[in-house]
């Protein structure tokens, strides 16, 4: 049985085989951590993004849109911190001229040299007992597993220490103390370690030595924070109220890794809530459970997600979550929910002399409202939808298939239109059915090879159904409808075929439970 690395690995494997990921700048040996989505990936990002904001949006009274510019004026990060506190601590082999993050360095080495032993001395003594063996009491009794153990809390206890208190000099001994070797030289040969910011910048202007130095933004909140008022003021909304934002962001990670998981570009569906001072702790548990069963009702196995309460906050919040996904590398980060406080437009107030205030007319005062954010890596539920979907099936007459099951609302398509034969006719009716059919369905045609292959085609880009014109089609007006996960075939008239595919494939059907 393959592992979870190995699977991942296919995975990845197959985004580039059958359209979905490509590795950007291929042909010129690529760009570290920057990929482009293909026509099936694009699709199926689209289909995603769709249903985040129709489920934010459409069916919110009191949320809507907006579309902020990349750039923004350079106070604006300043205000927000970014300029300031947006670094990672960083460290280079004077050997192999690598560079690293530190903390990612000492995690690498709690779980390469640390976890790992314990994992080994687990499966040694399973082993040795066999069905007898209670791995909970082995772990509090073994003396060699509780000493990693306590290692590992040592360690663990050192590292939020140096990260607390900004010290390098502390970070490169505690490097130094693991006797922390680099994964390409083998060289324990370091620099020091030191802040590195994380922001792109460029320059404005027709000349460099007259421009103004900007980022590209590292987050697309802040877009929505400096519009605030803008969109209040237009919308006359009252508060509670949403803005909701899908765009890109811009970090530049040293370490970039597990394909789209972390990239340099990225992006992002976020929504601000603008709430009252006092009631953020209700509208904080109120989107836990909206954003929880937002992706649970995409149909993800039991078991996929698990909320994360972040114990130690950030200064500018009072409470945070984050939903993690169970990806083929274990449980990570998928969404954060944040109780933002007034820290955001607070400081935007302070840093632009204008007032960000809110009049409630209820109470007749004016306040800075707190804020509820809900934050989504468009990148990483992509990530989550395709690695669940892949499968690969041993058939009863011992042949394989892979399979992309997408929930059929997502799937770049929704229908293929094969002709048994690409003449005779039959090529014409198909496409007829298709132009009857795509004012509702992201359709494909193929006239391509045989009919079997076509399908297991279409099965590894996950298209729900197939729909095969024969010689019969051209006498009684039916078809062979296929369905992609059963593999079950039926016979349709050609006028059913719209009302069947509403039924499995419209996003609607899905909006209606969270409801």
């Amino acid at each position: 049985m393959a592992t979870q690395e190995e699977v991942f690995k296919k995975v990845t494997s197959h985004a580039k085989e059958f359209g979905f990921v490509f590795q950007s700048s291929e042909i010129y040996d690529g760009l570290s951590a920057v990929y482009d989505y293909g026509q099936n990936g694009s699709a199926l990002k689209k289909n995603i993004k769709e249903y985040w904001w129709n489920a934010m949006v459409q069916l919110h009274e009191n949320i809507v849109g907006i579309d902020a510019s990349i750039f923004m004026h350079p106070t604006t990060w300043k205000a927000s911190g970014h300029v300031d506190a947006f670094n990672d601590p960083l460290v280079d082999n004077k050997d192999s001229k690598k560079r690293y993050r530190a903390d990612v360095l000492v995690e690498e080495y709690i779980e390469n040299k640390l976890v790992a032993k314990i994992n080994k001395e687990v499966a040694k003594a399973s082993k040795r007992f066999g069905e007898s063996f209670d791995e909970a009491q082995f772990k509090s009794t073994n003396p060699r597993v509780l000493g990693y153990q306590e290692k590992i809390k040592e360690v663990e206890n050192r590292l939020k220490q140096v990260q607390e208190d900004e010290d390098m000099t502390g970070f490169k001994q505690l490097i130094e103390d693991l006797e922390i070797a680099c994964p390409i030289s083998g060289s324990k040969n370091w620099t020091d370690v030191r802040q590195f910011n994380l922001m792109f910048s460029t320059e404005i202007g027709s000349v460099s030595e007259g421009a103004n130095t900007i980022y590209l933004r590292p987050e697309t909140a802040q877009g929505i924070f400096v519009n605030y008022l803008n969109v209040q003021k237009t919308s006359g909304m009252n508060l509670p109220f949403g803005i909701a934002q899908i765009g890109k962001a811009f970090r530049n990670e040293i370490v970039a890794r597990q394909f789209i998981f972390r990239m340099r570009e990225f992006e992002q569906m976020e929504m601000q809530f603008f709430v009252r001072p006092g009631e953020q702790e209700k509208w904080y548990k109120y989107w836990k459970d909206i954003r929880m069963n937002w992706h649970k009702a995409i149909g993800f196995p039991d078991g996929s997600h698990r909320f994360h309460d972040h114990l130690k906050l950030a200064h500018y919040a009072d409470a945070a979550a984050d939903i993690e996904f169970k990806f083929p590398f274990g449980f990570k980060e998928l969404e954060g929910i944040h109780s933002r406080t007034d820290f955001d437009l607070g400081a935007h107030e302070e840093y632009s002399k204008k007032k960000l205030r809110y009049f409630d007319p209820e109470t007749n005062e004016s306040y800075v409202p707190y804020v509820v954010e809900t934050s989504i890596g468009l990148d990483r539920m992509f990530l989550a939808v395709l690695s669940t979907a892949y499968e690969e099936e041993k058939l009863d007459d011992g042949s394989e298939r892979i399979v992309l099951k997408f929930p059929p609302f997502l799937s770049p398509y929704k229908v293929a239109v094969l002709p048994l034969m690409g003449k005779d006719g039959l090529d014409e009716k198909a496409k007829s059915i298709v132009n009857t059919l795509k004012f509702d369905f992201e359709c494909t045609y193929d006239q391509k090879s045989k009919i079997g292959k076509r399908y297991r085609k279409q099965d590894a880009i996950g298209t729900p159904f197939c729909v095969t014109v024969d010689y019969q089609t051209l006498e009684d007006n039916t078809v062979t409808l296929r369905e992609r996960d059963s593999m079950e075939q039926k016979r349709v008239a050609v006028h059913e075929l719209a009302n069947i595919l509403s039924e499995h494939v419209n996003m609607k059907n899905v909006l209606k439970k969270l409801v």
